[in-house]
């Protein structure tokens, strides 16, 4: 079945372009059945293009789910413009009273600033603390990632010497986890990132499901907080690095070519994509997942 987003959302032409399914509300209302209610806190400048790469791998589901896109709420876009996500959003205040089935949390490119001097981290507390009463099931990526470890487990972020950028083989070392049925043995897994959480701090609460003892750990089961914890980002797309790599070059940065992306290392030659598939995997698992143990009636989420 398909995703049900926005009926206006820019996102919606390239997704059908693709072949994703999305259902407009009318067609919608008339099934007789629960959509799954699943809210995107869209930390990223970008924001099309990130509710473009949820909503693709989202809409891969033979369920249909309701997509809601959520911002911070007095936070001001410096790339996206109000009108547009006044249009398409809902600030954390208008959704804080609402139950969802699950939850996604995205990076932010705000890496070096310590936790508690984000502008936004106080409300930032406040979601998190609110997915352990108001979420069935959360994923949290990158700095979301980074940020919740940090809250419910007091896991130390540490600076790495270089950055861990480009596409790295991982090891699955749980293939009996609900979240990595069908994963071959070694994926490929796009890295953009100049922290890494030291394993000392990772307590027993926490599994680590893939790995690279180079790169640093990548995903996390987290039971006790109905949580996942994404380090890295399967749900790029093909030119997500290597867009990354060129503002970079022009910005004058001395950034590396991101490693195993182009052909032959060549960073003029088109990306090639070796992690769609697992991509595909990590959130139909996920979405699986919530759907067979989140509760019909909604307020009961949480309890």
């Amino acid at each position: 079945m398909p995703i049900r987003i926005p009926d206006n959302l820019p996102a919606r032409k390239t997704l059908e372009s693709e072949g994703v399914v999305v259902m407009d509300s009318s067609r919608a209302a008339r099934q007789d059945i629960r959509p799954l209610q699943i809210g995107l806190l869209n930390l990223m400048p970008n924001k099309e293009r990130t509710e473009t790469q949820f909503s693709r791998l989202i809409g891969a589901t033979p369920l249909q789910v309701d997509l809601t896109l959520v911002r911070i709420t007095d936070h001001q876009s410096k790339h996206t413009s109000e009108d547009y996500l006044k249009t398409f959003y809902k600030t954390w205040e208008e959704v804080r009273e609402q139950k969802f089935d699950g939850f996604i949390v995205t990076g932010a490119p705000i890496a070096n600033i310590p936790f508690d001097q984000v502008r936004y981290w106080p409300e930032m507390l406040d979601i998190m603390n609110w997915t352990q009463t108001n979420v069935h099931h959360t994923m949290f990526i990158c700095w979301g990632a980074q940020a919740a470890l940090h809250h419910f487990h007091d896991a130390r972020r540490y600076r790495m010497p270089t950055k861990a950028f480009g596409v790295f083989r991982h090891q699955i070392l749980n293939p009996r986890s609900p979240w990595l049925r069908g994963f071959s043995d070694s994926p490929m897994v796009p890295v953009s990132r100049y922290n890494d959480i030291d394993r000392a701090s990772l307590g027993p609460d926490l599994e680590i499901l893939i790995d690279n003892p180079k790169i640093g750990v990548c995903l996390l089961d987290d039971p006790k907080h109905r949580a996942v914890h994404m380090l890295n980002h399967l749900e790029y797309d093909n030119r997500s690095l290597a867009d990354e790599y060129e503002r970079d070059v022009k910005a004058g940065l001395d950034t590396p070519v991101p490693a195993n992306l182009y052909p032959d290392g060549n960073p003029i030659a088109e990306p090639e994509n070796h992690w769609r598939s697992h991509a595909h995997l990590l959130f139909q698992n996920w979405i699986n997942e919530i759907y067979q143990t989140t509760p019909y009636d909604m307020a009961q989420i949480g309890r």
